[in-house]
């Protein structure tokens, strides 16, 4: 359990988060209808945002439901994308500059 916890802490904050926030797209239910939200113009009292939907149109195209993931969000694929792409790029600065794999 301590060579665990020693591997994981030598991890950057950023993979972390990044490994994390695809966990957290991965568990929302879609379904729900109200849900906590960290977006400050939702809690300021904004209903439009251009960001808002963008997690639970990750998690339908995730379950396969395209047609539901584009109607709620348009960018989710991108998102994907554009998260995938930088936990690859933490991943490969693992391996070149700190000789772990």
């Amino acid at each position: 359990m301590k060579a665990i916890k020693r591997w994981i802490s030598k991890l950057p904050l950023e993979l972390l988060f990044w490994i994390g926030s695809i966990i957290g797209i991965l568990m929302i239910d879609p379904a729900q209808g109200s849900h906590f939200s960290l977006c400050p113009l939702d809690q300021l009292g904004i209903d439009w945002c251009p960001g808002c939907g963008l997690g639970r149109s990750m998690n339908l195209l995730a379950r396969g439901e395209f047609q539901a993931s584009w109607e709620m969000h348009p960018l989710a694929s991108f998102a994907y994308l554009v998260i995938l792409s930088r936990i690859w790029n933490l991943i490969s600065n693992l391996k070149t500059t700190h000789n772990y794999g």
